[in-house]
């Protein structure tokens, strides 16, 4: 890991988004029942005959969601070029129901190693898993009872947490917020991590910032119900904002990005925390707003793991790849065009706080977090 300004750099063999510039990238749209149309960018790239097909099925947001899908396809694309024989391909879905028939097609195909990116997807690939006990599955945040599904987690609580202490010792509004796209327990564990930062912040400082969008205690708060949608995360955030929020966190995926553009009309009153890869990498146009992330390193992982799966050593499911502060698998990213903006206080505050919760002292906990 590399530091810069007392901020934690996560090493970048990984996407926090870098990427999808992988020669136009076409989402395809498919039909329900039906296996969608998959995109193999690079294609060719290796021989055939000793083609490691590494194949991904997105969930909803597709490949350009500046978020997990997009990390996840960063780590195909990354094990490509440590390992020449990998050959990477997805297949994006519209919807739930594109899950399956996307899971199926690369069975078919004899892919070696088939990725579900999202916990969404985690029923569904159990499911198909089962039926096809000779295929190597792997999955971002779920776990499968199957041995053949090697599970990628993260304690994303671990990061926010930080980001909670940060968004509170930054905040001239003394009102802070966070939503997310879905309640599903990979978007609360932001949430509740973020709430306990600034719970701890206030314990520490004396203070009495107020989290708007979540309630840890009650696991209740704004969502916008969809990943996708730009207009719902403007319309949550403007909610927000008008109840006194400065700093916004969303975890939402692309929905996100109207939060960003909220923050960006506000001309510097809103600034914002985004999530699972670097903002100022992933959606560079909003650079400017972005106070930090909570990074899930998603492409180191899936990188870590088609690697191997190339060499030919085994994928076990238990116990899996588990993300964490320790092992550089979730980390708080530099301030970047904010660097200046952060107190220096602040941000020696954030790198002890970062230690003490590695060491285990600053306990945090959620509900949502991987068993």
């Amino acid at each position: 890991m590399q530091r810069k300004e007392g901020v934690l750099r996560p090493v970048r063999g990984k996407r926090i988004v870098a990427i999808l510039a992988a020669g136009g990238l076409t989402l395809a749209a498919a039909a329900c029942g039906e296996a969608p149309k998959e995109t193999t960018p690079g294609a060719g790239s290796s021989s055939a005959a000793a083609a490691y097909k590494a194949c991904m099925v997105t969930d909803l947001g597709g490949i350009d969601d500046k978020s997990f899908n997009a990390s996840a396809w960063a780590g195909l694309q990354a094990a490509q070029k440590e390992s020449p024989n990998v050959d990477p391909k997805y297949v994006a879905s519209s919807s739930e129901a594109d899950y399956e028939p996307g899971l199926r097609g690369y069975v078919t195909q004899s892919c070696n190693f088939i990725l579900a990116v999202g916990g969404l997807m985690g029923e569904v690939t159990t499911k198909v898993a089962k039926e096809s006990a000779s295929s190597q599955f792997g999955i971002v945040d779920s776990v499968s009872g199957n041995s053949n599904v090697y599970p990628m987690q993260f304690a994303t609580h671990q990061a926010a947490f930080l980001a909670g202490y940060l968004a509170a010792g930054y905040s001239k509004s003394g009102k802070v917020a966070t939503y997310g796209g879905l309640k599903i327990a990979p978007v609360t564990i932001f949430m509740d991590g973020f709430a306990d930062g600034v719970a701890h912040y206030n314990q520490v400082k004396g203070k009495k910032i107020e989290v708007l969008g979540w309630n840890k205690a009650t696991q209740n708060g704004s969502f916008a119900e969809s990943f996708i949608d730009q207009n719902k995360g403007k319309s949550v955030t403007q909610t927000l904002v008008g109840q006194g929020a400065d700093v916004v966190m969303p975890v939402a995926g692309g929905t996100g990005l109207g939060t960003a553009q909220v923050a960006k009309d506000s001309g510097g009153k809103v600034s914002v925390i985004w999530v699972d890869q670097d903002g100022c990498t992933s959606a560079a146009q909003y650079c400017d707003v972005f106070l930090s992330t909570v990074v899930k390193n998603i492409e180191d992982a899936v990188k870590q793991a088609v690697v191997k799966g190339a060499k030919g050593e085994a994928l076990a499911a238990a116990p899996g790849y588990l993300g964490t502060l320790e092992n550089e698998g979730v980390s708080l990213a530099p301030f970047n065009s904010f660097d200046s903006k952060v107190d220096p206080t602040l941000k020696t505050e954030l790198e002890k706080l970062k230690a003490d919760i590695i060491a285990g002292t600053v306990k945090v906990e959620s509900v949502s977090a991987p068993k």
